[in-house]
């Protein structure tokens, strides 16, 4: 049980740095090969957070691998996806289904499943 909270924190930097993201792309130029794309993108202090947040998860799975078997840890990734429905409910104010609760409660109880 000593992996779930490094995953649940992990998690959470995965989930935070997609909703910086999105809030990101938001403000910042049509996305594109161009200057104006990438001047937005590297002005836009939401976008730089998201890579802080990214860096600091990816360090963090750096240790879990390290430390745990794989075949644990790999699964446990999924709950970033509960996060982010959560984030995309209370963040941008978008509805969730009955049928996609029920998949978040399948997605917590599998975690559970693999990290006892």
């Amino acid at each position: 049980m000593r992996l779930l909270p490094l995953a649940l924190i992990q998690s959470l930097l995965l989930a935070g740095g997609q909703v910086f993201l999105k809030l990101a792309l938001g403000r910042m130029e049509p996305f594109g090969w161009n200057r104006q794309f990438w001047t937005s993108a590297l002005a836009n202090w939401q976008f730089a957070l998201c890579g802080l947040l990214y860096a600091a998860g990816t360090v963090l799975w750096l240790y879990i691998i390290k430390h745990y078997p794989f075949g644990m840890a790999y699964p446990m990734v999924s709950l970033s996806y509960v996060l982010g429905m959560i984030a995309a409910m209370v963040v941008f104010h978008e509805e969730v289904s009955p049928s996609q609760w029920m998949g978040v409660m399948l997605i917590m109880a599998g975690c559970y499943l693999i990290a006892k």
